[in-house]
C-alpha cells in the first residue's frame, strides 16, 4: 500500500441563513485556501461530494466544477454523498501509483430546502418512505433504544455548542434550553442545526507528501461498512458497521487523541464512542463537530480535515475522523490518521 497523507485542510466560515452565494462562489475559497498551502495548481485527481436535492437541480456539481477553473485540464470523479466518500475514491484513487497528487472538495446549502424532507428520499420508496417518518423520527427511535441519560445528552450539547464557539468556522449557538421535544426524546437542540458551507482536502503520496508539509497526517488506515436499509433488522442502541469500520480501519491499534465524530444528533456521540472503542482520555469534537455546523455532504470531510488539522498543527499524533451516512447511522466509514 502507498504512504498517503492528508497535507492540507481548509473550509468556509459556517453560516445558518443563505448568503446568496453560488455553488462555485461557496467551493471558491476554501479551494484557493488548500492550493495556497500546498502550492499545487493541478492535482492528479480530482473528486467531490454534493446532492443534487440539496440544490434542487440535476447534476449540479457540474456547475460547482466551474470554481475549479477551465484550465488545466483535470481527471474528474463525484460521489452522491458526503465528500468524506470522495477522500474515500480519491485514496483508492492515489493507490494506482500513476499519480501523487488528489483533491477533494465538498458542499452543501441546506439552507435552501427542508432537510426532514429532502433526507426522507433516500428511504426505500415502497416499504420507508410511505410510513412518513423523516429523519429526525428515525433518530428519535435510536435515542429511545439507546436510551441515554438526558443530562448526559445536555452535557454532550453544551460541549458541543462551547467548542464551536471557540472555533471561528462553526456556528456562534447559544447554550441549549427549553423542555419542549422536536420528536420525543430529542430537543431541538439534540439535532445538528441547519448550515451552508463547503470544504476541501489536498491528500499526496509518498515522497511528494513530504514536499508539500512539514508534519503530514498519514492515514495509516481508512474503511468504512454498510448495515441493512430496514431499522427492524437492526440493533439500533449500537453500531455495528462503525465498530466493523473501526477494527478494519485499525482504530484500536493504538491510543487515539483526538476523534472527530459525524454526529448529527448528540445521542450519537455515546453510540460511536461505544462503537470506536474510544477511552474516556480521546477528546472527541474539539472543533464543536456537528452539533455546531453541519453543512450537509461537507460534515463528514470536515470531521477527517479537522481530525488532520491536529496532526497537522502538532496538536495531536493519533487521531480518527469518522462520517456517516443513512438513517440511524446505518453507513460509517472511519479514518485514522498519525504523525
Amino acid at each position: 500500500m502507498r504512504e498517503i497523507a492528508v497535507v492540507a485542510f481548509a473550509q468556509t466560515r459556517h453560516s445558518a441563513t443563505d448568503q446568496g452565494q453560488s455553488e462555485p462562489e461557496l467551493i471558491l475559497p476554501p479551494l484557493d485556501e488548500v492550493r495556497e498551502k500546498t502550492g499545487l495548481r493541478k492535482f492528479g485527481f480530482t473528486c467531490s461530494g454534493s446532492c443534487d436535492y440539496l440544490a434542487g437541480a440535476p447534476f449540479s456539481f457540474v456547475s460547482a466544477l466551474d470554481a475549479l477553473g477551465a484550465w488545466p485540464p483535470i481527471s474528474e470523479s463525484h460521489v452522491e454523498m458526503d465528500a468524506a466518500w470522495a477522500l474515500y475514491e480519491a485514496w483508492v484513487r492515489l493507490q494506482h501509483g500513476d499519480v501523487d497528487s488528489a483533491l477533494v472538495y465538498g458542499f452543501g446549502k441546506s439552507s435552501q430546502g427542508d432537510l426532514r424532507e429532502i433526507m426522507t428520499l433516500q428511504l426505500d420508496p415502497y416499504y420507508l418512505a410511505p410510513l412518513g417518518l423523516d429523519q429526525v423520527s428515525y433518530a428519535a427511535l435510536q435515542a429511545s433504544a439507546a436510551k441515554v441519560d438526558r443530562a448526559r445528552l445536555d452535557e454532550i450539547v453544551r460541549r458541543s455548542r462551547a467548542d464551536g464557539r471557540a472555533n471561528p468556522y462553526a456556528l456562534d449557538l447559544p447554550d441549549p434550553g427549553g423542555d419542549a421535544f422536536e420528536v420525543e426524546p430529542l430537543r431541538p437542540y439534540d439535532i445538528a442545526p441547519v448550515t451552508d458551507g463547503a470544504a476541501a482536502v489536498v491528500l499526496a503520496a509518498g515522497d511528494l507528501a513530504r514536499e508539500l508539509c512539514e508534519r503530514p497526517a498519514w492515514i495509516t488506515g481508512i474503511a468504512h461498512r454498510i448495515e441493512p436499509h430496514y431499522l427492524g433488522m437492526r440493533d439500533l442502541a449500537r453500531s455495528a458497521s462503525a465498530a466493523e469500520a473501526a477494527r478494519a480501519a485499525g482504530a484500536g491499534k493504538g491510543h487515539v487523541d483526538v476523534a472527530e465524530l459525524h454526529t448529527q444528533f448528540s445521542h450519537e456521540e455515546p453510540i460511536l464512542r461505544q462503537a470506536l472503542e474510544l477511552p474516556e482520555s480521546t477528546v472527541v469534537n474539539p472543533s464543536g463537530g456537528p452539533l455546531a455546523a453541519n453543512p450537509v455532504m461537507a460534515t463528514g470531510l470536515i470531521r477527517v480535515g479537522e481530525a488532520a488539522q491536529r496532526i497537522l498543527d502538532g496538536a495531536a499524533s493519533r487521531t480518527i475522523g469518522h462520517a456517516s451516512s443513512g438513517p440511524c447511522l446505518q453507513h460509517n466509514l472511519v479514518t485514522v490518521m498519525e504523525a
